[in-house]
């Protein structure tokens, strides 16, 4: 008898890093996942054409070509939830990977069964759709915030700076930066680009 294998079981992983992504495919497979290695990102765009995968895990920074690119032309054609990963990640970054379509973002470095987890949590949900804003309220622990620190929010997850965010709430980036801590912690992000993560992950 043939097995039929499930779709939505394949994983695609495209990181440069062989140890590192053979780990997170180890995980992975421990949990009856499919998983496909590529060390460049043409090689992954070239499979999906073929088939698309459940999960796509992609670092930001796979040679052949630029993640922001692949996600770009990825956010538009595969249905797949993307997970982007990237060293020296910053909020910009996030909310660009979401914007385009990410359903997360991970700053590294990370640990692999970490990864896997995620990417196990991004196969369970629907993927966002593109170019939608962010909804501070949807966010957990969103309800104890308060109505300034929901206006900062919303506005770092816009990817405004301390300075643009207090410019447009009429205080100074100092405060913004004193609600963004208390933000923070509220909600159990570990840094600005995860916080964004969180938001955008909880708003879809």
């Amino acid at each position: 008898m043939v097995e039929t294998r499930l779709p939505e079981r394949d994983v695609y992983i495209a990181d440069a890093d062989l140890a590192f992504r053979s780990a997170v495919a180890s995980s992975l497979e421990t949990q009856g996942y499919h998983v496909t290695l590529f060390s460049d990102g043409p090689s992954l765009l070239a499979a999906t054409r073929h088939h698309v995968p459940g999960c796509i895990l992609l670092d930001a920074d796979v040679s052949g070509s630029t993640g922001s690119d692949l996600l770009n032309e990825l956010g538009h054609r595969v249905t797949a939830p993307i997970v982007i990963m990237a060293d020296d990640a910053n909020v910009e970054m996030a909310v660009s990977a979401m914007k385009k379509g990410a359903k997360d973002f991970m700053a590294k470095p990370l640990v692999a069964d970490a990864v896997a987890g995620r990417v196990r949590e991004a196969l369970a949900e629907k993927r966002p759709g593109n170019g939608s804003s962010p909804n501070v309220v949807s966010v957990p622990g969103g309800d104890r915030l308060t109505p300034r620190e929901r206006e900062v929010l919303q506005r770092i997850s816009a990817g405004a700076s301390n300075k643009e965010a207090g410019r447009q709430l009429g205080i100074s980036p100092r405060t913004v930066e004193v609600h963004r801590a208390r933000i923070m912690e509220k909600i159990g992000a570990r840094n600005t680009a995860d916080l964004v993560r969180i938001v955008y992950s909880a708003s879809f």
